[in-house]
């Protein structure tokens, strides 16, 4: 049996490419060569932002809060992987796919990955001062989550779930933003993000599941085993479930239910195509996540905005 090539943790493209050495290696550490991260972290509270309302009317919608969002996003995530990579450096350095990264690597010393985690936070800062107080005090509240994940693997056979509540986290913050309180259509929303990422983060754990068995390191991948198409398809159904529940508290019309047909559909297709063993494969689904977040988001545009005509 031929075994699958390992897929590399880090790719050299675009204009990470073009930096010097030094400049290029707190990008790789902050994952700017991999952008699907940062989109991941932004839809969730890009969805919220439109089914809230947010954008209607056309002419005068919070469209700005979407680029502060994304702004926060990119910082944020960037902070998060350095603040991971600082934690799991000794278990990166254990796997194949992951040891050359910069710190495990020693490109990067410790020193200066702290300095970089600070300077990426205060971006972060400069984003959560645009927001209300109620939106800054929700926003603030992910910490504790976010500085628990890293831990999660050791822990529990589910770390996609707290990621999922990390990941998740920039749909109550896009909610309270644009409503200042929440509701139980923020929550279905919430909800449906969190099982979403489980969905697609058990599908990039499948790269891995060879060395995190060796090395202990917990995964939903591993912890479903050989039945991990249908698991991926019952967290992805369980999302859909409830992002139709959350549209039509929004907007009570059949027709709100057709909006998520398309992102049902992509859905549909990671999991009828996903191949457990094939590395390439799965990070291929993973990434096609960026295009279902974009699909979840015109549904969430045009549900949000009909009820607030």
């Amino acid at each position: 049996m031929t075994a699958q090539p390992i897929v590399p943790d880090s790719e050299h493209k675009g204009l990470v490419a073009r930096l010097p050495a030094k400049a290029r290696a707190f990008a790789l550490l902050a994952r700017f060569d991999r952008p699907i991260g940062w989109w991941l972290l932004f839809w969730p509270g890009a969805w919220a932002i439109a089914l809230a309302g947010g954008l209607a009317p056309l002419g005068s919608g919070r469209w700005n809060l979407l680029l502060w969002f994304l702004l926060g996003s990119i910082a944020m995530r960037g902070a998060g992987c350095v603040y991971n990579d600082i934690v799991d450096r000794d278990l990166d350095a254990a796997v194949e796919r992951t040891r050359s990264r910069p710190l495990p690597s020693g490109i990067v010393s410790l020193k200066a990955a702290w300095a970089w985690l600070i300077a990426l936070s205060l971006i972060g800062l400069v984003v959560l001062l645009q927001l209300r107080l109620e939106a800054q005090v929700v926003a603030l509240a992910s910490l504790a989550l976010v500085a628990a994940y890293p831990f999660m693997k050791r822990i529990t056979w589910w770390p996609q779930a707290w990621l999922g509540m990390v990941f998740s986290w920039a749909a109550p913050v896009g909610w309270v933003e644009v409503t200042g309180g929440a509701s139980w259509t923020f929550a279905l929303l919430y909800a449906g993000s969190i099982a979403w990422v489980i969905g697609y983060d058990t599908i990039y754990a499948l790269q891995d599941i060879e060395d995190d068995a060796m090395i202990g390191v917990k995964s939903s991948a591993r912890a479903m085993g050989r039945h991990v198409r249908a698991g991926t398809a019952i967290f992805y159904a369980i999302a859909v479930g409830c992002w139709a529940a959350g549209f039509w508290r929004t907007f009570a019309d059949p027709l709100a239910l057709l909006a998520l047909v398309p992102v049902a559909g992509h859905f549909a297709w990671q999991v009828a195509t996903l191949r457990p063993a094939d590395g390439a494969g799965a990070l291929a689904r993973f990434r096609s996540n960026r295009m279902a977040g974009f699909l979840m988001f015109l549904a969430c545009a045009v549900v949000g905005t009909a009820a607030a005509l």
